[in-house]
């Protein structure tokens, strides 16, 4: 896919952007996994894990760790 696009060689490869998706991946896991045991506590507490890894990309680039700008 880069090799289509040459000039885009930050294609998301970024601490900020692994960062995000994989609090999102983990948190999705544990809400998927929480909801099918019937645990209600922990089935909110994995909704803030992804409402966390949400937010955590934006603050991650605007403190350095994203795509650098032009």
């Amino acid at each position: 896919m880069s090799a289509d696009h040459p000039e885009d060689t930050n294609h998301g490869d970024t601490v900020a952007a692994w960062t995000s998706v994989t609090v999102v991946i983990v948190g999705f896991a544990g809400l998927v996994l929480f909801f099918y045991i019937g645990d209600q506590t922990l089935t909110w507490a994995s909704i803030a894990v992804i409402a966390v890894g949400s937010v955590l990309g934006p603050i991650l680039s605007a403190l350095g760790l994203g795509k650098k700008k032009n």
